[in-house]
């Protein structure tokens, strides 16, 4: 199969309405790549080439594309029951669902309230603890700790949170009371996958928070556990749990932002049980559907749940937040469907088993000229480019892999890997030999086919 480094560009692309979301839209216009379908580990492009899904969607399918389980379980909830009200009433699998995924969270955090996204549940999870400490007549607790390079979706709550000043800069007379630490990417760990050794004491850098404004005006520190779309910031030893310490002993709330590194990522249910530390709460979405539809929801440790509900008069809304989507039936229909293909197929453990290999050949590309960092853990791996080295950026990185077959995302000049946990060996080598192709190509590349 020949390859070309031009793809169609149709007329309706040219008179395009959609304005696309993170994405330099008159360059994407002037040169579209798009796909048209997709099975398995494998998307198609307009020209009929397939191309590798080396970050899962967009770290949303890691049972792969085209799951029939989960569109049969779609087609026959829209036919059953296509939308119900969550506002006073409900349905049986928003329940089942629940529970479902209350059984893949840590000890003691049991409830779980549905959203339609990352973002929206990033921004629940602000409500939740406003309303925890406001249930405790602790209401001076309003400001949220977050941390510099940290990513926690788009919306107002989310976007005040962000370390990454792209997505706040243009933003910031509508943002919230927050403030950052910093983050814990350190010069001496450079090319060291897994935990970092050192680092650890930059959990400090809350207390100082705490010194500095008092504890009783903070209301939560949240993190990504793997600071997954900056560019895979793996936590440093001893940080995660140092954080969990200082927020115990003064009553801050931890949140743990799980959008990316959920349901299996880090070969545990959640990376919170890979790194043994239990937040209060933790956000989840993309993969709770293997992305086949919008969902999202927040882990809700018991202790919090009771305290809200535990406050409010009888027959009367304790938590007033929601939406209209919130529990759809049928995003819990793909949901269920989508933790059974996890847990049949043994999809968790087969991300586990994977990824020493995964991180084996991420490792060889340290060897590559141009490469300046290599950071990885479970089946979440990155590598960071010079482009003074290469002669192109990040951005250019991607479009060029995708002509060459594969699929990845790309932050800045870091490209990150999250392949589907269905990824065999060969699929693993199919992808680092075409990385290594293109980053010994700087100047001109010919197209490459992948083995399928």
């Amino acid at each position: 199969m020949k390859l070309t480094s031009a793809p169609p560009q149709p007329a309706a692309i040219h008179a395009a309405k959609q304005w696309l979301p993170f994405t330099p839209n008159r360059d994407f216009l002037g040169e579209p790549r798009m796909f048209v379908s997709a099975h398995g580990s494998w998307y198609k492009s307009e020209d009929g080439r397939t191309i590798f899904d080396a970050s899962s969607g967009l770290f949303t399918t890691p049972a792969g594309h085209g799951r029939t389980e989960i569109a049969d379980a779609v087609y026959g909830q829209i036919l059953e029951l296509d939308f119900t009200p969550s506002f006073l009433r409900s349905h049986p699998k928003s329940f089942e669902a629940a529970a479902r995924v209350a059984e893949l969270l840590p000890h003691g955090m049991d409830k779980v309230f549905f959203v339609n996204s990352g973002s929206e549940a990033v921004d629940t999870a602000m409500k939740i603890t406003m309303a925890y400490h406001r249930a405790r007549r602790d209401a001076s607790r309003t400001m949220f700790v977050s941390r510099e390079r940290s990513y926690h979706g788009v919306n107002v709550g989310g976007t005040s949170l962000a370390g990454m000043v792209s997505n706040r800069r243009t933003f910031q007379g509508m943002t919230l009371p927050v403030v950052h630490m910093r983050h814990t990417l350190l010069e001496e760990n450079r090319f060291i996958l897994g935990r970092p050794p050192k680092g650890g004491e930059l959990a400090e850098d809350l207390q100082r928070m705490v010194d500095l404004y008092g504890a009783e005006n903070i209301a939560a520190c949240i993190v990504e556990p793997i600071a997954g779309s900056a560019g895979v910031y793996v936590p440093p030893v001893g940080y995660l749990e140092r954080l969990r310490e200082i927020c115990t002993t003064h009553k801050i709330l931890l949140i743990f932002d799980e959008v990316i590194c959920g349901f299996g990522r880090t070969g545990q249910n959640f990376a919170a049980q890979s790194f043994g530390v239990t937040p209060d709460l933790i956000t989840m979405a993309k993969a709770i559907t293997n992305g086949c539809v919008p969902m999202g929801a927040v882990g809700v440790s018991d202790h919090v749940y009771e305290t809200i509900l535990g406050s409010a008069p009888d027959e009367t809304i304790e938590f007033f937040h929601g939406y209209t989507w919130s529990s759809h039936p049928v995003a819990c229909a793909a949901s269920i469907a989508a933790l059974d293909i996890y847990k049949n197929e043994d999809l968790f453990e087969r991300a586990r088993d994977l990824s020493p290999y995964f991180l084996k050949r991420l490792d060889e590309l340290a060897a590559v000229a141009g490469v300046i960092d290599i950071r990885g853990f479970g089946m979440l791996g990155s590598f960071e480019i010079d482009p003074q080295l290469l002669g192109f950026s990040g951005y250019e990185l991607q479009k060029r892999l995708f002509d060459r077959g594969v699929h990845l995302k790309t932050t800045g000049n870091n490209a990150i890997l999250a392949p589907p946990f269905i990824a065999t060996q060969d699929d693993l080598d199919y992808v680092i030999d075409v990385l290594k192709e293109t980053l010994n190509s700087p100047s001109q590349f010919n197209p490459l086919c992948h083995p399928k």
